[in-house]
This record gives C-alpha cells, structure tokens and sequence, in this order.
C-alpha cells in the first residue's frame, strides 16, 4: 500500500515537473516567434518603403537603411539608358523609317528627338511607379523610397523622374551631389525627398546591454 503511494505521489511529481518544462518552452517558443514575427515586419517595410516615420526608441528608421553609392547607381543608369537605347532602335526609329518621317533634324522639338525623350522618361516614371525600380535597378538590387511618405505616390514619382532628372540630365554634374550627401542622394531625390537603398539589406546594430 506504501509502495502504491510513494509510485503515485512520484508519478504526479514527474507530471508536475514536466509540466513546468513545458510551459518554459512554450514561453520561449512564444517569445521567439514573437521575435520573428517582428524581424519579419521590418523586413517587409524595408523592401516596400512602407517605413513609419517613429520609432518607441525615437530612432528614425532610415537610418538602418543602406543607401546606394554613385557607382551602383552609375551602374545600373548604364543599364537602363542600353535598355532605352534598344526599345528605341525596335519601335520608334522602325516606325519613323516606315512613315519616312525626318530623325536627323537637330532641334530640341523634333519629332524624332520629343519621341525618344518620351521614351525616356516614361520608361523611368511607370518602372519607378509600379515597382520602385528599373530594370538597371533590379539587376543591382537598388530600389528608390520615399523619405517622407509611405509610399511613391505619382506626383513624387513624376517630380522625380521628369522634372528632377531632365535637370540632372541637362547638367550632368549635378550627379555628383550622391558622392558628398549623407543619404547618397542625387538632385531628383532632394525634389521629391527619396533616396536608392540596398535592397533587403539593413545597418546591423550594436548589441545592447
């Protein structure tokens, strides 16, 4: 009868030790998720420029970004105005050869230059738009995102990449301004307040104690 006792008071001791081991595990299986889950949402905001403008910490969370130097960007514009260059040489200089419209007049308001500055522009005001970056961008992993907002909204897409750039394009030196800026930013990005980031690459902090 002892025997039978001191076997049932061990089982439930086993039992409520296994137990507490239990729910100490399943608080840290929580906590840990609970960790990823957020890691995971920063990660998000990051790709997508959908960044909060606060943080509890009162550390603005761009500065985790890493912003893209003047040669990445030299780069991938070197893509893009290869890709420009194609998409102008398969459809608009067919069809001005086909209507036998003039493309060697030198004005700033020919036809066959406002077309292939049409070309142009539209190529980096949609791509930047719709995917917040180009093609050249794409291939280097940089993407553009707004310092103050959201999101790109048309208006700073359009401010960016028409007004901004054609002055950046018309006097080229303003290009260098990425080289000795803080956030690597050209003239057009000052405009619209944006910036080109590394994407999915975030500053590493130092650990706290």
């Amino acid at each position: 009868m002892n025997k039978d006792f001191e076997q049932n008071n061990l089982n439930h001791t086993e039992i409520e030790e296994l137990k507490t081991k239990f729910n100490n595990h399943d608080n840290d299986t929580t906590r840990k998720i609970e960790k990823d889950i957020e890691e995971k949402v920063l990660e998000q905001r990051v790709v997508t420029g959908q960044l909060q403008t606060e943080e509890p910490s009162g550390k603005d969370p761009v500065d985790n970004l890493v912003y893209a130097g003047f040669w990445m960007r030299f780069w991938a514009y070197l893509v893009d105005i290869i890709l420009i260059a194609a998409i102008t040489g398969m459809i608009i200089t067919p069809l001005f050869r086909y209507f036998d419209w003039p493309m060697n007049e030198i004005s700033l308001f020919s036809p066959y230059t406002l077309a292939t500055a049409a070309v142009f522009y539209l190529y980096f005001i949609l791509m930047t738009k719709f995917f917040q970056q180009t093609l050249g961008k794409m291939i280097f992993g940089l993407k553009v995102i707004p310092l103050k907002e959201k999101s790109l909204t048309w208006g700073t897409v359009i401010f960016r990449e028409w007004i901004g750039r054609y002055i950046s394009v018309t006097v080229k030196i303003l290009y260098f301004l990425v080289i000795f800026l803080p956030k690597k930013q050209g003239l057009h990005d000052i405009f619209a307040d944006t910036a080109v980031i590394h994407e999915n690459v975030v500053k590493k902090q130092p650990a706290t104690i």
